[in-house]
């Protein structure tokens, strides 16, 4: 199901991952070994969101930020974003991050 997000501008890759990191399915750049780092990497990086949206939450007193909706990390031309249990890697100088956040969000909900 995932596999349409391949279709967008700049995605290298995707990978959907179970809530214990492993990898459920990946396309793109990679064989199988490289796209179950991306699952495990986003996992894990997940875990990280949710503990400082916990503590964001607790020390401001403001409602709305668990659970967290996504997560980006960009770098000079890459970026690594996910929602849910679904990660990309893709080009920033090729792709529009508001497109491929919105396509990971549905993918999320399948």
């Amino acid at each position: 199901m995932i596999k349409q997000i391949m279709i967008l501008d700049g995605v290298m890759a995707v990978a959907h991952f179970r809530d214990d990191g492993e990898l459920v399915e990946g396309y793109g750049m990679g064989g199988q070994e490289e796209q179950a780092n991306l699952a495990h990497f986003a996992h894990n990086y997940k875990r990280l969101v949710q503990g400082n949206a916990d503590q964001l939450s607790m020390f401001t007193g403001i409602r709305g930020w668990t659970p967290p909706g996504g997560w980006v990390v960009r770098g000079a031309r890459y970026t690594v974003c996910s929602v849910g249990n679904v990660v990309c890697l893709f080009d920033g100088s090729e792709g529009h991050l508001n497109e491929v956040m919105q396509e990971l969000r549905g993918a999320s909900q399948w």
